[in-house]
């Protein structure tokens, strides 16, 4: 998936400012920024949650903003962050509802979709989770069911908004070794992501925004480094090495 001079302003002022970004089929691409940089917003007007003032979003040769909704839904899966509900809904119909753009209007749940929607629970690890109200839910435990909604959407892009939030550091781990699973079986991930180091020990390359613009993108190794981070977030850093797994990580002190 690809962008291009993608744009978005508020009352006239700029919040994506001529964006081109790619998010590799295969990889995981961390969208990284402080925050206000426009992470969030950028994820939106790549799903068509927003439209964009100026610029194009393609997978391949298919112009993504220019399709149908339910035909985009078949292709991409967005989930953003603390997407709580107060309506009564058991935890199986919240994953079904991925299943919509893949079955006729008039057409229920099928065998083949409460499979899907309980697998997608399972690889999730809330597949316990399945008979309860999903309003009930622990912000966690939320924010895992709705990546299971995602992957019963079967989405060839998916984006992710803080898909850690609010997860301990074992669903934080699970989630990321997810969604590289996801990649490995060809998926274009993109996950903004607020962990620096979670980022440098996940991600296969990196976009870094601020003030709406791409200031640096490319392997984790060439953009996590001082001469990047110690501007675009006013701290001093320092990049170590992973005794096991050879990926940098970052220590952070007052500039």
């Amino acid at each position: 998936m690809t962008s291009e001079r993608l744009a978005w302003s508020v009352d006239g002022r700029l919040i994506v400012d001529g964006i081109d970004c790619t998010a590799p089929p295969g990889q995981v691409t961390g969208l990284l920024g402080p925050n206000g940089s426009g992470k969030s917003t950028l994820l939106r007007l790549l799903a068509g949650v927003e439209s964009p003032d100026v610029g194009d979003v393609r997978l391949g040769r298919d112009d993504l903003l220019a399709m149908p909704r339910r035909h985009r839904a078949r292709l991409l899966a967005l989930v953003e962050q603390d997407a709580a509900t107060d309506l009564p809904l058991p935890v199986l119909d919240a994953v079904l509802l991925g299943r919509i753009p893949h079955r006729s209007l008039l057409a229920g749940d099928t065998a083949t979709d409460r499979a899907l929607a309980l697998d997608a629970l399972d690889r999730a690890g809330v597949a316990h989770l399945a008979g309860r109200d999903l309003a009930t839910l622990s912000g966690g435990e939320r924010q895992r069911v709705h990546m299971a909604r995602a992957l019963a959407q079967q989405p060839r892009v998916l984006l992710l908004d803080e898909p850690t939030n609010h997860l301990d550091v074992a669903a934080q781990l699970a989630t990321m070794r997810l969604v590289s699973e996801l990649a490995a079986d060809g998926v274009a991930v993109l996950a903004a992501l607020h962990d620096l180091n979670l980022a440098a020990s996940t991600c296969d390359h990196v976009i870094l925004l601020s003030a709406g613009r791409v200031v640096a993108a490319g392997p984790v190794t060439e953009v996590l480094v001082p001469a990047v981070l110690d501007d675009v977030y006013g701290v001093r850093t320092q990049v170590l090495t992973h005794p096991s797994t050879g990926r940098p990580v970052l220590v952070f002190g007052e500039h």
